[in-house]
């Protein structure tokens, strides 16, 4: 019922100061429905960032921006350590120096590193003055808080929206493409992003030993498709839900898998992410004559860590890090003269196994991942179960691999030759969507599997 009555509500509020104000209430309402407590948390941080805006506008050029810039940054990254990171320093100065420091049982807020950075983004902008300060609390609080992408992305930047939260509309073609994407991100989600975890579950929560090579391989790989299926559903029923009220968020992800080699994912991939650490941390003039390299670990390493508090993110970042390293030092004009078919061959090699440092928090469990993928051990290269597994779920699979292309942007450009076409297109897509929506609607009825990734966020 939140969304139609929210939709309701907000179509009948006749002016955009009534339209904001009702999104924020239902923003708020729906952050506090899941976090009754950390709504206050919320709240707090979008007042004080709010206010950290206006000093900085006040004392621009002069040493108040600064001090407001600083208070700021520390504020904003010292709730994240408190919430996201204090447990895992305390623990690993425990095992380092064999103390016994306390080790804080703090519950994450949901939601609260997206929100931390769109705060984050928004004051380094206006000490920047590439942003005005926002001068009016609501509307910045709306855009902390703004439901279709509080508690998993993306990060939206301010200026990305700022004409927005005084003026839009939502138009009939905004409407059919929001409530597209919303089904398409719904179905990614709950259709295949579900159904996919169940089997990497099947491989990887037993005794990893006994996992075959190919079982292991194969198993990665299909995990590597839920996390991009799930992730990217998120951001599409995010932007979709955007589109409804009028707001135009940039694209998250864009078929990743098509990429040629390992900056190619990342220009792909968890783009609101990337851009963020890209504008913000690589120029960083902390390294000297060494900055291009150093911030570039820099980056990857707070990429790693910022997925979540376990060495294997950093590891996971880290990783990645060198394969980017590897291609910045070959160079564009050398990386284009191997042949595609080898770039593609590489990069799926990279991104699949950096997926099973993703997956496998506890550093014994992957160092027995990284012995399975080569076969050191006794567990075989190949056995009945992984056979079994890709019959069972081989229409599933197929349909997983054709997804991660651009089909309905295809379908789109084709049916746009003539009219027939087009309208054929409009009513194939009304009847996908609807039926996208009622399989959706099913399946999460009688689920029992539907992991919730972000909450490591």
């Amino acid at each position: 019922m939140f969304l139609p009555l929210c939709l309701l509500v907000y179509w009948l509020a006749p002016k955009i100061e009534y339209k904001n104000n009702v999104l924020l209430l239902f923003s708020l309402i729906f952050y506090a429905w899941g976090e009754p407590l950390w709504v206050l948390l919320l709240v707090f941080s979008a007042t004080a960032n709010y206010l950290f805006g206006l000093l900085i506008e006040k004392y621009r050029g002069k040493a108040g921006a600064k001090t407001a810039l600083v208070s700021s940054l520390v504020l904003n990254l010292g709730l994240l350590f408190l919430f996201k990171y204090s447990a895992f320093t305390a623990e690993n100065i425990n095992a380092l120096f064999s103390i016994h420091l306390p080790v804080p049982n703090i519950r994450l807020p949901i939601g609260i590193s997206f929100y931390t950075f769109q705060t984050i983004s928004y004051v380094v902008d206006c000490y920047w003055d590439k942003i005005r300060a926002q001068r009016s609390y609501s509307k910045f609080l709306l855009y902390v808080s703004m439901f279709p992408q509080l508690v998993a992305g993306p990060i939206v930047r301010y200026s990305t929206i700022e004409p927005e939260l005084s003026k839009r509309y939502a138009t009939a073609h905004d409407i059919s493409e929001g409530l597209t994407r919303i089904m398409i991100g719904l179905g990614k989600k709950v259709i295949l992003s579900n159904h996919l975890s169940t089997i990497v579950d099947a491989f990887f929560t037993g005794d990893l030993d006994q996992v075959s090579v190919v079982g292991t391989w194969y198993a990665v790989a299909v995990y590597a498709m839920q996390i991009y299926f799930d992730f990217s559903g998120y951001s599409d029923m995010a932007i979709g839900l955007g589109r409804l009220f009028g707001f135009h968020f940039d694209e998250n992800f864009r078929y990743p898998f098509l990429c040629k080699d390992i900056t190619e994912f990342w220009q792909r991939w968890h783009i609101s992410l990337g851009t963020f650490f890209r504008d913000y941390l690589l120029y960083i003039p902390i390294f000297g004559k060494r900055r291009a390299y150093g911030g570039l670990f820099l980056v990857w390493f707070c990429t790693g860590l910022w997925h979540g508090a376990s060495w294997n993110y950093i590891i996971w970042g880290l990783y990645f890090g060198i394969f980017i390293c590897f291609e910045r030092l070959l160079g564009k004009k050398r990386i284009r003269q191997i042949p595609v078919a080898v770039r593609h061959i590489y990069s799926k090699i990279v991104i699949v196994i950096g997926f099973g440092i993703f997956y496998f928090e506890k550093l014994p469990q992957l160092g027995q991942f990284f012995k399975n993928l080569i076969g050191v051990g006794s567990n075989g290269f190949i056995d009945e179960f992984t056979k079994l597994s890709v019959a069972n779920n081989l229409y599933l699979l197929i349909g997983a691999v054709i997804c991660c292309f651009p089909v309905v942007e295809t379908l789109e450009k084709l049916a746009k030759k003539s009219e027939g076409r087009q309208l054929a297109f409009g009513v194939l897509q009304a009847a996908c969507n609807g039926a996208l929506l009622v399989t959706s609607s099913i399946l999460l009825v009688d689920a029992t599997n539907n992991p919730f990734l972000y909450f490591r966020f």
